[in-house]
């Protein structure tokens, strides 16, 4: 009972879902390989896209496992299937074995003629996915040497997003070389990178933007040619990235903003984005600090995932990545992994066919990953409609991976998914070998092409006509599966079947803010001349010195910018993002109000926002900006002269806040940083919370019954060096904001820190007592404030 509990409230957290009530009847699941007939008896209502068995060959394979159970000569014990580590006589799996030995002859030995034997073992096996079913149709074949090189070739490929984390840094290094040398492109994964790898051959071109916005600066944007929003993981759809405590090493916690050993788990969700305007406001938000970059969406493969890609399309991506079920990470927990997410053929058909038929095809260009192997399963991905294809285990195993499959456990035998130091020495992997098996692969490719009489990639993409089902008929099940849906693109009706915009950027806006600030600036070598600037804004300037923070960051790659460099101060409403990415240097203070994402992502520097001197004396019973403020940012201050909306502080991995008012979820999943909430809170505050500390403002006593009791606890009695630290808060609020409200708690300090309570993560002070609560900076007497210059 507990493990069917504990399997149907997975199944609920993945969904989405808060009731078992919600659930009933919810029909949240497709149907893979049934029959149609079967489906609409039984199941009316539930989506399939492949057809398959009926009753006959359920009643069948019922019967046949009753036998092997009952029958008299029957073993005692069950026998291992192998359903997560290959087993002989168990469940197939695509890198068995013979799979993992013949790349390995190739990648580790040099011995070309190899990959044709690695090949084969992956086309002629028994059918895994539905490309294994999918035959291509030959054309009149044109001369090898007429076909585009593998330099032509190399640009489509890209590495999977696999993190700084899941990989130790020795592996992930070598993906980044061996891409950047072939002009591909390696992911980051969500784990942040070393900032000393920007701008060097051991860059991630693409660069993750994930819901744990782990690593996530104005300096780590500016670093890519590519910038991810995973928006869900083909393995584990549902389910934010997951690292164990295990693997949480002192160097990983450096780039996460965390304490080592403390097990790291994204939220499903990103807390910015609840709608596909809240997507086009991310993405908004990423050209507007990185305007040179394509911004990708990650979806996974499932049904319906047609008609959000035709939104993301609107939303104006670049680039979308349709993640299969195939694969896994270093990190994710076995439960994760099975049943969930189906083959990239089925969602990049329906993705092909939807943005087709809408006339959204030619704004955005196709990407795939999951299970990608051979030359083969390019081209078949390109006929299905993508543009460019990602490969992850591939590449691993060429770089030396032994499919141990206890990456998760942190004891990788031959160093590629571990932190340790001793396995990670292991290691042998080499750029060159990850090149020669991608070598091989557009190679294959090419070979192909020239059969189907094409000179080029470019001349397949969508041509769904150049393949047909491929069903034996003497298999049991096998044959009975239907790919029409698969290969409806071949009856698509006229019009671009493949992107042919450069880009898919939104129509030019009227004069921005911060054109204005960057036409004033006049930037040296090494540093920018101080700036002081007023200007009026309003809710329609979203991301209000984004782009200064990005220019800041391509000039100065890390350089520092002394506090109060650049001081820019507004008057009115300004709209989402205010401060979004915000680096050392800027000094952003807005006499008004904001909206939603305030300081989202921030790195540095400090963002004032208050109100009209009219409202001063009432400035904590009035909302002075939005929802999750301060998502993910992991430096600077930021001073709120009034009460906010939910999920404040969400993510805070190193920022210092003073506010006074927050709803729902405050300091959800935080790591680092500190928070002083001068006024009430919402519910269910510190929920996920593993660092950092919080002080809360509690003259009624409510608090206690507001917090979330599950990895935080309470202190009442504060110690004298923290309320030293509460007391440095709020002096610096005041002299920020002018708050009546901090000027109160300040003169009578003594009566009213007693109603203060501090939250500490109780797993950060198993791991580093006291560690939460970092020495408190030192506010330059330089910076000007708002209270103190008119």
């Amino acid at each position: 009972l507990k493990s069917l509990s504990k399997g149907l409230l997975k199944v609920l957290s993945k969904m989405g879902i808060s009731t078992l009530r919600s659930y009933q009847g919810a029909q949240l699941f497709e149907a893979i390989g049934i029959h149609e007939d079967l489906v609409q008896e039984h199941f009316p209502g539930t989506p399939s896209q492949i057809g398959g068995i009926g009753l006959e060959e359920i009643a069948l394979e019922v019967l046949a496992r009753h036998d092997l159970a009952f029958a008299q000569e029957a073993k005692p014990d069950l026998e291992d299937g192998g359903f997560h580590r290959y087993r002989k006589g168990g469940e197939a799996h695509a890198f068995a074995p013979d799979v993992v030995k013949a790349l390995h002859a190739l990648t580790k030995r040099g011995e070309p003629l190899k990959y044709e034997n690695f090949a084969d073992l992956i086309h002629k096996r028994d059918p895994l996915v539905p490309r294994d079913l999918l035959e291509l149709v030959k054309g009149d074949p044109v001369p090898l040497d007429q076909v585009e090189p593998v330099e032509k070739i190399f640009p489509r490929f890209m590495t999977a997003a696999m993190s700084l984390g899941a990989l130790g840094p020795e592996a992930h290094e070598v993906l980044a070389i061996a891409m950047n040398r072939i002009g591909g492109r390696s992911n980051s994964g969500e784990g942040g990178e070393d900032p000393n790898r920007y701008w060097t051959s051991r860059n991630s071109a693409i660069k993750q933007v994930a819901s744990a916005r782990f690593g996530v600066t104005a300096e780590y944007l500016m670093s890519a040619v590519e910038l991810q929003i995973k928006m869900a993981q083909g393995s584990k759809p549902g389910e934010g990235g997951q690292i164990p405590g295990i693997k949480v090493a002192p160097h990983i916690a450096r780039l996460r903003h965390a304490l080592p050993g403390i097990t790291l788990i994204s939220p499903p969700p990103h807390h910015d984005i609840y709608s596909i305007e809240d997507l086009a406001q991310l993405i908004y938000d990423l050209k507007r600090v990185n305007p040179e970059a394509r911004i990708n969406v990650k979806l996974v493969s499932e049904v319906g995932v047609g008609t959000i890609a035709a939104g993301v399309a609107k939303a104006f991506a670049d680039n979308i990545l349709i993640s299969g079920h195939d694969g896994g990470t270093g990190a994710s927990p076995r439960g994760s992994i099975k049943n969930a997410g189906t083959p990239w053929e089925l969602g990049l058909a329906e993705t092909q066919q939807i943005l087709v038929m809408s006339g959204l095809r030619r704004r955005v260009r196709l990407q795939v990953d999951g299970g990608f192997k051979t030359g083969r399963d390019v081209v078949i991905a390109a006929l299905l409609g993508a543009e460019e294809y990602g490969f992850g285990s591939a590449v691993l195993v060429a770089a030396g991976c032994v499919m141990a499959r206890q990456c998760h456990l942190n004891t990788c035998p031959v160093g590629v998914a571990t932190q340790r130091e001793d396995l990670r020495a292991k290691f042998t992997g080499t750029p060159e070998m990850v090149i020669q098996y991608l070598t091989s692969v557009a190679n294959e490719v090419r070979e192909i092409l020239a059969l189907l009489g094409c000179r080029s990639l470019e001349e397949i993409i969508g041509r769904t006509e150049l393949l047909t089902a491929r069903i034996p008929e003497d298999r049991f099940k096998v044959s009975k599966i239907n790919l029409s849906r698969v290969l409806a693109g071949a009856n698509l009706s006229a019009g671009p079947r493949k992107c042919l915009d450069a880009r898919n950027d939104p129509p030019a806006e009227s004069e921005h803010p911060d054109k204005k600030a960057l036409d004033a600036l006049d930037f040296g070598a090494d540093t920018v001349s101080p700036l002081r600037m007023e200007m009026t804004i309003t809710n329609s300037h979203r991301a209000a010195g984004a782009r200064i923070a990005g220019e800041l960051a391509r000039r100065y790659r890390g350089r520092k910018l002394p506090p109060g460099t650049i001081q820019l101060r507004y008057k009115g409403t300004a709209g989402q993002s205010f401060g979004a990415f915000c680096v050392d240097g800027m000094e952003l203070m807005l006499k008004g109000e904001a909206n939603d994402y305030v300081g989202k992502g921030m790195s540095g520097g400090e963002i004032v926002i208050s109100p009209p001197e009219a409202l001063n004396d009432f400035s904590h019973e009035h909302i002075i900006a939005g929802n999750t403020i301060l998502y993910g940012a992991t430096g600077g201050r930021l001073f709120l002269a009034g009460r906010v909306g939910e999920r404040f502080a969400v993510r805070n991995s190193g920022a210092l806040a003073v506010v006074e008012g927050v709803g729902d979820h405050g300091c959800e999943y935080m790591t680092a940083g500190v928070v002083a909430v001068l006024g009430s809170t919402g519910r269910n505050f510190g929920a996920g919370m593993s660092g950092g500390a919080a002080y809360v403002f509690d003259p009624d006593g409510v608090f206690k019954r507001r917090y979330n009791p599950e990895l935080v606890t309470l202190e009442t009695n504060l110690p004298e060096k923290d309320q030293e630290l509460l007391r440095t808060l709020v002096e610096w609020h005041y002299q920020a904001t002018g708050s009546a409200r901090a000027r109160e708690i300040l003169d009578r300090f003594e009566e009213l820190h007693p109603l203060f309570s501090m939250v500490v993560p109780k797993e950060a002070v198993r791991v580093q007592p006291r560690a939460a609560v970092p020495a408190p900076a030192i506010r330059s007497s330089a910076e000007e404030s708002p209270a103190q210059t008119t």
